[in-house]
């Protein structure tokens, strides 16, 4: 049976069964949250180990270490990985369940030019998060140590906390993972009407200063990684303007298709003679 999007629902339930539905999804979303952090609390010490390894190849082999000057730092650091990992896990059913909510008082057509963006918010999450994980940070953690050395007679040494670095690393990849969501922002507002490709374009130098800048803020004070997210993001948002014109000549072609059927007269039946 072929995949077939209806049309808005017809029935018209009160505020009270719509409040009780996102009352259901809330908490089926904090409940796969639940089990997902559970689940990666399990396996805390293996995500943690696998989120080190960046900065553990920045180091000299048989070097470096994470200190912790807490007694309970490394407790409360593995609950953070569990929160983080377990999100990333659940996240795909949260979005499902945030869909399903929204989907019914939605047309056919906006349901089928939404649903592919729903279907690549987790892809391009994956892929930014992916690019600071192999890329990003082994870069940016080799400059940082690259300040160890001497200096006045005294050795500097790089002894980065279990907590700070956590931190680092969630900061790396939550910014180029939601950074990486420009497109699914800019085509939303474009099929939304409230932005149009030309005044994209025109913006275009404004729009180059301001990935820059964020670039800048988000990420560490260091030019790699602040490069490493400003280029992906602007061949991001020149893929968008690209999506777009493919979007405006469809829908003039559309368009101009329903205007030719519609002054079209119908044939004439021919009267028997």
């Amino acid at each position: 049976m072929a995949f077939e999007v209806k049309d808005i629902d017809e029935t018209q339930a009160p505020l009270l069964d719509h409040l009780i539905e996102l009352r259901t999804r809330l908490v089926r979303c904090v409940a796969a949250l639940v089990v997902a952090f559970l689940g990666c609390l399990y396996f805390a010490d293996r995500i943690l180990g696998f989120l080190i390894q960046p900065l553990k190849g920045a180091f000299a082999d048989g070097e470096g270490q994470l200190i912790f000057t807490k007694l309970y730092e490394v407790f409360f650091v593995e609950l953070k990985v569990a929160l983080f990992a377990g999100f990333c896990i659940a996240f795909p059913y949260i979005a499902n369940q945030l869909w399903a909510f929204v989907a019914p008082g939605l047309y056919a057509k906006e349901k089928k030019a939404f649903l592919p963006f729903l279907f690549a918010t987790p892809f391009l999450f994956a892929s930014g998060a992916a690019l600071a994980y192999y890329i990003v940070m082994p870069t940016a953690f080799e400059w940082f140590l690259g300040f160890e050395g001497s200096a006045g007679g005294l050795q500097i040494e790089a002894l980065p906390t279990a907590n700070e670095y956590l931190g680092l690393v969630m900061q790396f990849i939550l910014a180029f993972g939601m950074s990486f969501l420009l497109p699914v922002l800019l085509l939303l507002l474009h099929r939304a009407g409230i932005v149009t490709r030309e005044q994209l374009v025109g913006a275009r130098r404004y729009v180059i200063v301001l990935v820059v800048a964020l670039a800048a803020i988000i990420t560490p004070p260091d030019p790699g990684s602040q490069l490493l997210l400003a280029v992906p993001l602007l061949l991001l948002f020149e893929g968008s303007l690209l999506l777009m014109r493919l979007f405006d000549k469809r829908d003039a072609k559309a368009k101009a298709k329903e205007k030719g059927e519609a002054e079209t007269p119908p044939d004439a039946d021919q009267s028997a003679s």
